[in-house]
């Protein structure tokens, strides 16, 4: 194995300790499979073709080796980015009964469908590139506080914010709620009433309200704009105490669903809040590609598909895979005019020194939309997960 290959291989097995303790068994038969190489790494490395030489062999396994960890690495790092001790203990039959039958997530996953794997935007210069940049958070109602209820009324709704959300980044704040089908062609009006604890009097302050007109037998998904509720609640906190939600027909018919009844799943009311992001940078073209079959020995970016439904990750909705690639290949004297130094102690001493790796030099952020620990469905944006071009380093 080239000496830049066995540092980086330690490297990453260092890091990703103890999860990538079952790579490191691979690891430690480099030498003999270059000697003795496997079918399957042959005919990778041959496409199929002719007996490829002991070298071509090596590298196909090589780049085997580094496919492994470079996939125990992004399980590592996308908890690491989200915050995320470990993955949520969420079942695909939690995800189908919580995932909101609404428009705005119908969007979201409408536009994976269309645009597959490689729905990724521009780079986004923020802060702090280590971790997600939330986008869209779609948070769904809670039972509000006893304190504002008479009898176990009402049943809803309370939306509880993080302390990082932020009211002057808050871009636009919208409460979805869902009406069941009237019985006639009717006027409906929809209010939002803030809930106050009943010792101090009023329960119900109306902060909004809409005029609808329904037709007889049509259900329908409506919204009305809450950023300026929002934006009071994130600058006083102790005013968040839940909403009460009612849409009343002419006959005074609750059309209203608050709370799921048998049938109703994914109906209930949410909120979705959409936060700015920081400037965009256009993407610069990509280095040197290869396919898995390709003879290549020079530095290279291959292609490597992850797959979340392989880690047994349902609490992530969506993209369910995405198109990952990794960094493979030989970096001797490729640094001659960028680095004379390097390259003339490289070949005085070409055994004591590694050398340049072989390493991604450009990556890009993926949108991912998910749940969190506490539920709440999140559509951000997670940087360097994609390698868009590798280079020596």
């Amino acid at each position: 194995m080239h000496p830049c290959q066995m540092v980086l291989c330690a490297g990453l097995l260092a890091v990703l300790a103890p999860g990538a303790a079952g790579a490191a068994g691979e690891q430690d038969a480099p030498q003999q499979q270059q000697q003795q190489p496997t079918a399957s790494a042959a005919s990778a490395a041959g496409g199929g073709g002719g007996a490829p030489d002991a070298e071509q062999c090596a590298s196909c396994s090589v780049r085997q080796q580094i496919k492994t960890m470079r996939l125990n690495a992004i399980k590592s790092q996308i908890l690491s980015k989200l915050r995320m001790k470990e993955a949520p203990n969420i079942s695909r039959d939690t995800v189908q009964q919580l995932l909101p039958k609404a428009p705005p997530l119908q969007q979201l996953l409408d536009q994976y469908d269309v645009l597959g794997d490689d729905n990724r935007d521009a780079l986004v210069e923020d802060d702090d590139d280590e971790h997600a940049t939330t986008e869209t958070v779609v948070m769904m109602a809670t039972e509000p506080d006893p304190a504002v209820r008479v009898g176990g009324h009402p049943k809803c709704c309370f939306f509880s914010f993080a302390q990082k959300f932020q009211a002057s980044r808050v871009v636009r704040a919208q409460l979805w709620v869902h009406l069941r089908p009237a019985d006639e062609a009717t006027t409906v009006f929809l209010q939002i009433s803030r809930l106050t604890p009943v010792a101090d009097g009023s329960r119900h302050v109306r902060i909004r309200s809409l005029k609808l007109d329904v037709n007889v037998g049509v259900s329908s998904w409506q919204s009305i704009d809450v950023k300026q509720v929002l934006t009071v609640w994130l600058r006083q906190p102790e005013t968040n105490r839940g909403i009460e939600i009612n849409a009343f027909d002419s006959r005074g018919t609750d059309l209203a669903v608050t709370s799921a009844e048998p049938g109703e799943e994914g109906l209930q009311p949410f909120m979705e809040v959409k936060i700015s992001e920081g400037p965009k940078r256009a993407r610069r073209d990509s280095g040197l590609d290869c396919d898995e079959n390709a003879l290549e020995s020079r530095c290279c970016r291959y292609p490597l598909t992850v797959d979340f439904e392989d880690f047994g990750w349902d609490w992530i909705i969506a993209p369910k895979r995405y198109k990952a690639n990794y960094c493979s290949g030989e970096c001797e004297y490729m640094h001659l005019q960028k680095y004379p130094h390097t390259h003339l102690v490289n070949k005085a001493n070409p055994r004591g020194s590694a050398g340049p790796c072989c390493t991604p030099t450009k990556m890009s952020p993926i949108n991912m939309l998910y749940f969190n620990d506490k539920e709440q469905i999140i559509y951000g944006k997670i940087p360097s997960m994609v390698v868009d071009r590798c280079g020596c380093s």
